[in-house]
């Protein structure tokens, strides 16, 4: 009976111990849209630069973008962008008018307009 007791509390000590690892794991997940979306080799194209602080940074292939995210369920909602206001001929600034986004079947981020129309898109990065 003696080494009975020393027997139990290690399995209950162990048991609980692998409770709290797993508790830590399962709240560790990362949201899939943090990341680089848009190719960032290229300055003319647009990206983006998702942080799971919920802060936003990238390029709309002219301006440089600074903002805000955040997730709700499958689709994010960004909080504005603040950007550079430089005159660049023959560029499309879609990427600075996003309202909201979501990741497609084809794992591309499927980025909207105010309106909720589909503005553009963005591989995720390399």
């Amino acid at each position: 009976m003696a080494h009975t007791q020393p027997r139990i509390l290690r399995a209950v000590s162990l048991a609980f111990i692998a409770a709290i690892v797993m508790a830590g794991c399962a709240g560790s997940g990362t949201s899939p849209f943090v990341g680089v979306w848009g190719d960032t080799s290229d300055s003319k194209q647009p990206s983006l630069d998702l942080t799971s602080d919920g802060s936003a940074t990238g390029t709309d292939g002219c301006n440089r973008l600074m903002g805000t995210w955040k997730e709700d369920g499958k689709t994010i909602s960004f909080g504005g962008f603040a950007s550079t206001r430089m005159a660049c001929e023959g560029v499309d600034t879609w990427l600075s008018q996003a309202a909201t986004a979501k990741i497609q079947e084809d794992g591309k981020l499927a980025v909207f307009g105010q309106g909720g129309e589909v503005i553009g898109t963005l591989a995720p990065g390399k």
